[in-house]
């Protein structure tokens, strides 16, 4: 006896009145809130549903369940039975509709056919039925073209042809000009094309119709547009589509039909009122197609006035019984109002800030759901300015859009040249095939950059966004020629440098001349120069502030920011940092300074070294006494040198193009020959493995001790200054507790020596990243000599991947996305099967060794609302992120606190 493999399930077909709104697993979407229309006495067209259960049978085994067709049988009979007709009878034919509808709205992916039951008999009794025989013909042809394309696989231009022919013939320019006796030459000429390409005559029998339309839709699932949606939105490919089974409902049966779509609310805004569109004697696919001109919802109160009061009356209904904004199809049918369809409807993020308010204020829903209403996402397309989208543009370009905002200025295409002109008061794009590290403070000084090769998470990409500057990344079809300072654009026209360019880093689009910006007034409320709850204060920014309260009271994780300045330290402040997470030392080495850390490369000799970091030293501490100013009274934490020390010195190719062209002139070059000897000592085939970190601290005398001392006498002189510092000090790459042992026993050196020298007793704890699976792993040993760990999610991703950040995902990320191997870049998410469960097994380890160890994270991945969440769940006590995504992470703490499954706006 063969095992049968179909899951227990009590049935596969649900009619509309036995379903509800709380089953979209089983249901799909549609599906459960036609059934929740049906229960609450709404005028819905009776008809069943096919569960997503019998869809996966059939996608898994190629053929629908056994008790499949009995169902539908059942279930057809007693919608007959309603009805009073009988599916594709000659006389009085029952029409249906077969469609899609997963858990989630997938607009457009999957496949849908209308006018199931019409044949070459049936029609007439169509005809006979409406008293139209043009409407008769007219949606023949439809059910003909639709289930062609949709069910048997012809070529759909094959039918549009036809139909353009069939105008061109008749000298009309649209569909409905087409008269009865023009479409039935059309339905036999689309009867020829199914023949001929499908291999097989048009099914009369209506039956047949039905079942190949579901299995139509059950193969829709897996189409490669129906894939890649999902995969865009982050949907899983497991859960298969329902399929909805409705009596046809027409609109186009003359002056007293019409169909429209409905909101209960602007979608755009989110202000009450009447919103949608109505189209008289029409059907829904002809508001679609723009074939005529719809008019305001509100004009149906003048067609139909009853219609309209009945409509109103379902809305206020819906909205109150969902709690929420409600997007409605409806059709009128001869004065008879019939509802199509409801769901929660999408909305701009502006509008989901207002609405999820306006339900607390109307008592509908409470603080917790209203944080279940908003994203951290749409706070942060709140939050960038934007391009005013009635402006003239002139679009030469498309590329990534890396960091969101709208940023205008002269196209600049060196470091040097976008800080020269910053400071004589010019506004510029930093215009590069890419960039890298030399380039950070052209990054700084630049409105935007503009990068033709990379991707999101390129340097251009992650830089910006850290700083919330905007990038668009990988513009390809724009050549960057920086040498000759500047730049072509398709059709040969020259940007030369100095000219202005707009570019747009929410849709990629770069724009020749400057595209007039409109400001964000969140932002504005963030810095404190707007003030919610004053009189003339902006709504949308008054939305924001009480759903922001609400996060900060809900939230448990604490969030820090990434700030390596006084002035990043301040702006971070405003935003509602709670302390420094991450200050990269690094960043205080460049410039000016970079001549000393050569020095100290340099250095042949003990007295050399020294004298170097003497050098360094007060230019550390004055960092460090304005970062503890700026931060006065919260936790600082400042990660020691990092990375490998070559960053720090000229480039390979053009230090030895500059020695040769000084040897064959017989000039001096003495200290670029040195240069030249260290850059070759110090080369590394793979350097971001090598020596960086704490290897760094070990390996080069008094690196490590003279950022501690600067550390150390920056707090003892704010603390003698009255002021309340309260640093942290962060030993990075520790992959062995002896590391860590070594370097704290210097620190702790350094400390007492500082206090006995300023007689300031200081409480700096030390602890380190948690970057290297190997520390992951070995956690608990590691806490016996760390105060707190901070994971480096991004090195940590790395390593556990075996993926080099700057290289993968120009060569093979994009193939990964396509193939479904990633939903999203694991740099821009945490992957948290793999990388997430070191993170979990270190925090654990880590407190079952020090139970008050403090857990934070200061990766890229602390300002991304999904890993906040996950953060949240594995008991992390803080967060850290660029200043700019503070309230994204902020908003997403208190969301991940109320842990509440809530609506899902998909």
């Amino acid at each position: 006896m063969s095992e049968n493999k179909e899951p227990h399930v009590a049935k596969f077909v649900y009619d509309f009145t036995e379903g509800n709104k709380d089953l979209k697993d089983l249901l799909g979407g549609k599906g459960a809130n036609l059934a929740e229309m049906t229960n609450l006495g709404l005028p819905v067209p009776p008809g069943f549903t096919i569960t997503t259960e019998a869809c996966k049978v059939y996608l898994d085994s190629g053929e629908e369940p056994a008790a499949l067709r009995d169902e539908v049988s059942a279930h057809l009979d007693a919608l007959e039975s309603r009805m009073v007709k009988k599916l594709g009878q000659p006389d009085n034919p029952l029409l249906v509709s077969v469609r899609s509808g997963a858990k989630f709205s997938m607009p457009g992916m999957m496949d849908t056919v209308l006018n199931i039951g019409l044949s070459d008999k049936s029609v007439k009794g169509l005809a006979a039925q409406a008293g139209d025989e043009r409407f008769a013909w007219d949606s023949y042809r439809r059910l003909i073209q639709m289930f062609g394309k949709t069910v048997l696989g012809v070529d759909g231009d094959l039918f549009e042809e036809a139909l353009d022919q069939a105008k061109e013939a008749k000298k009309v320019t649209v569909d409905t000009e087409l008269e009865a006796a023009d479409l039935k030459k059309l339905v036999a000429t689309f009867k020829k094309i199914v023949k001929r390409e499908a291999g097989r005559d048009f099914p009369q029998d209506p039956r047949e119709q039905m079942d190949l339309a579901i299995h139509a839709v059950f193969d829709s699932w897996n189409t490669d547009r129906a894939k890649l949606y999902r995969r865009q939105e982050r949907i899983p490919h497991d859960l298969g589509t329902a399929v909805n089974v409705c009596s046809m409902v027409f609109g186009n049966l003359g002056p007293d039909s019409g169909t429209g779509v409905a909101f209960t609310r602007d979608p755009a805004s989110g202000h009450q009122g009447v919103y949608g569109d109505y189209l008289q004697n029409a059907q829904g696919e002809d508001v679609v197609a723009g074939i005529r001109n719809t008019v305001p919802l509100a004009e149906l109160e003048r067609i139909d006035k009853k219609s309209y009061d009945q409509l109103m009356q379902i809305m206020e209904t819906l909205e109150n019984h969902y709690k929420d904004l409600c997007d409605i199809e409806f059709t009128i049918e001869r004065g008879q109002l019939w509802m199509l369809q409801t769901r929660v409807g999408k909305r701009t993020a502006g509008a989901a800030f207002r609405i999820a308010t306006q339900l607390v204020d109307q008592g509908l829903i409470d603080e917790t759901e209203a944080l279940q209403r908003v994203t951290g996402a749409q706070l942060a397309q709140l939050m960038f300015p934007r391009f005013d989208e009635h402006a003239k543009t002139e679009m030469v370009g498309r590329g990534i859009a890396a960091s969101p905002g709208a940023a205008v200025g002269k196209a600049v295409f060196d470091s040097y040249t976008a800080v020269k002109w910053s400071r004589s008061g010019e506004k510029v794009i930093l215009v590069r095939r890419e960039t890298n590290p030399d380039d950070l403070d052209g990054m700084i000084a630049a409105e935007g950059i503009l990068t033709s090769r990379g991707g999101k998470t390129s340097h251009a990409a992650v830089v910006a966004r850290g700083m919330g500057k905007t990038c668009v990344c990988g513009a390809e079809e724009l050549e960057v020629d920086t040498k000759r300072r500047r730049m072509t654009v398709p059709g040969g026209r020259v940007v030369e440098e100095g000219d202005v360019i707009s570019i747009d880093g929410s849709s990629g689009k770069v724009y020749l001349g400057e595209v007039p910006v409109v400001p964000s007034p969140v932002v504005e409320y963030f810095e404190g120069r707007m003030h919610a709850g004053a009189q003339d204060a902006d709504e949308l920014v008054e939305a924001v502030h009480r759903i922001m309260a609400f996060a900060d009271r809900k939230r448990r994780l604490r969030v820090r920011a990434n700030a390596d300045n006084a002035e990043d330290a301040l702006r971070a402040r405003r935003f509602g940092a709670q302390g420094i997470g991450l200050c990269r030392t690094e960043h205080m080495f460049l410039g000016e300074r970079r001549e000393m850390v050569e020095k100290l490369i340099l250095a042949d000799t003990q007295d050399e070294r020294e004298a170097a970091l003497a050098e360094l030293l007060p230019l550390q501490k004055k960092d460090f006494v304005e970062l503890f100013s700026a931060m006065d009274g919260l936790p600082v934490t400042v990660r020691l040198l990092d990375p490998p020390l070559h960053e720090f010195l000229p480039d390979i190719t053009e230090l030895s193009v500059r020695v040769a062209l000084a040897e064959s002139r017989q000039e001096s070059h003495e200290n670029d020959l040195r240069l030249l000897q260290a850059v070759h000592r110090l080369h590394e085939q793979n350097p971001m493995l090598g020596l960086r970190g704490v290897r760094l601290g070990l390996v080069i005398p008094g690196l490590f001790t003279m950022q501690v001392r600067a550390i150390a006498e920056a707090a003892a002189e704010r603390k003698n200054a009255k002021g309340d510092p309260r640093a942290e000090i962060m030993i990075p790459l520790v992959g062995t507790v002896q590391e860590l042992e070594i370097v704290r026993e210097e620190a702790d050196q350094v400390i007492a020596e500082v206090e006995a020298a300023t007689g300031t007793q200081l409480k700096l704890a030390i602890g380190t990243m948690i970057e290297l699976p190997r520390a992951a792993l070995t956690a608990g040993q590691i806490a016996e000599a760390a105060e707190f760990f901070s994971f480096g999610t991004n090195d940590l991703t790395q390593t556990v991947w075996g993926f080099s950040r700057d290289d993968v995902e120009a060569s093979f990320f994009t193939a990964y996305l396509e193939k479904g191997i990633f939903g999203v870049s694991p740099f821009e998410t945490i992957d948290k099967d793999g990388v997430g469960s070191l993170v979990k097994a270190a925090a654990t380890a880590g407190r079952e060794t020090r139970p008050d160890l403090k857990l934070g994270v200061c990766g890229e991945h602390g300002g991304d609302p999904e890993s906040v969440h996950f953060f949240h769940e594995v008991g992390l006590d803080y967060v850290s992120c660029s200043p700019f995504r503070i309230p994204v992470a902020r908003l997403e703490a208190g969301r991940a606190a109320t842990n509440s499954q809530g609506s899902d706006h998909r």
